[in-house]
């Protein structure tokens, strides 16, 4: 379980591929001592688990594998070294809630069709993929490369985000353009209640 506050921006330093499964090795801040084996870090909003950890001068070098469905269902099997992905740890009870609750599995690969740069803020419009389209509403909770936003407008399958200087500065968002694919996941409570209206409307 994660909230959607980026915590870190890591970067690619390795991509091995063996079979159907591909090991990424992530540079990061954290601190190696505080990175356990089978940990689950979400990375630009996919939780994965840490396959092996190492200190390193800037902080912790982890690996994680990705298997087939991950690599079918989200952008990970586009990235390559160099890339910059948004880091959180797992949420532990007691921690402060500040986004909302992120399960890390990712719904669909939205696409960014539009950039708007102001003097500070910069708004994105994107495309949904038709199946999850109907999850997303304005003023509702998304999850976009694992940062918790709000949605501004919607349009059918297009819908914006507005993104303030903090998190610019603090995620990996200011580089982004159109065309650029991004890991998208609802909000739960709206799936669950699109669950039970089709219930509902079922008769059960």
């Amino acid at each position: 379980m994660f909230t959607g506050i980026i915590t870190d921006v890591g970067r690619i330093v390795g991509r091995e591929e063996a079979g159907e499964v591909v090991r990424f090795a992530v540079a990061s801040r954290y601190d190696a001592a505080g990175i356990a084996l089978g940990a689950s870090i979400a990375c630009d909003g996919v939780c994965l688990t840490v396959t092996a950890v190492e200190p390193t001068e800037e902080g912790a070098r982890f690996s994680v594998d990705a298997g087939p469905e991950t690599l079918r269902l989200t952008t990970v099997g586009d990235w390559g070294e160099g890339a910059r992905v948004n880091l959180e740890r797992a949420l532990r009870i007691g921690d402060e809630l500040g986004g909302h609750l992120v399960l890390g599995h990712v719904d669909g690969v939205a696409e960014i069709v539009g950039r708007e740069d102001g003097p500070d803020t910069i708004r994105f419009t994107l495309a949904a993929p038709a199946d999850v389209a109907r999850f997303v509403a304005t003023k509702g909770s998304i999850c976009l490369d694992g940062v918790s936003l709000t949605v501004n407008t919607v349009e059918g399958l297009v819908f914006s985000v507005h993104l303030i200087p903090h998190t610019l500065a603090e995620t990996a968002w200011a580089g982004k353009r159109p065309g650029d694919r991004v890991n998208l996941e609802v909000d739960m409570m709206a799936r669950y209640a699109a669950r039970l209206a089709e219930a509902r409307a079922l008769g059960y």
